[in-house]
């Protein structure tokens, strides 16, 4: 967020410096083009800007998305998972979106839940993920 202050500091720094006028009318423009200029340089540096919003805060964004989608892809049943509300468990059951998680030593406590709401995953021990390669042999 401090990241995001700054930035948006140095562009109203920017914008002063270079005389745009923030209500887009070239009314105080003169007559060798002066405003048609500004105007330019205004749009330019809100290209800038918000091709730098891309980077700080939508690229990011989408990269985790993906990387919770591939993590949830590969869960299998067995799998110990960490879920939003700080829980831990063991995968029984997994259908399209949903799995049911097993809580504790109880073997009574199972739960149904939505596959989002895993946000660790750990694979138990000697596990070998299964390729296509693998998949096409069997």
């Amino acid at each position: 967020m401090k990241k995001l202050l700054s930035i948006l500091a140095a562009f109203a720094a920017v914008l002063s410096m270079t005389g745009c006028d923030m209500t887009g009318t070239t009314a105080t423009a003169s007559a060798d083009g002066t405003g048609t200029n500004s105007m330019v340089l205004y749009i330019v540096v809100m290209v800038v800007f918000f091709g730098a919003m891309y980077f700080i805060a939508i690229r990011p964004q989408k990269k985790q998305e993906k990387e919770q989608k591939a993590m949830l892809a590969s869960m299998a049943v067995g799998d110990t998972v960490l879920t939003t509300s700080g829980f831990y468990g063991v995968v029984i059951d997994i259908t399209e979106d949903t799995i049911i998680v097993e809580f504790g030593n109880n073997k009574n406590c199972r739960i149904p839940m939505q596959k989002a709401a895993v946000v660790q995953l750990e694979h138990p021990e000697g596990y070998a993920p299964v390729s296509s390669e693998n998949k096409d042999q069997k």
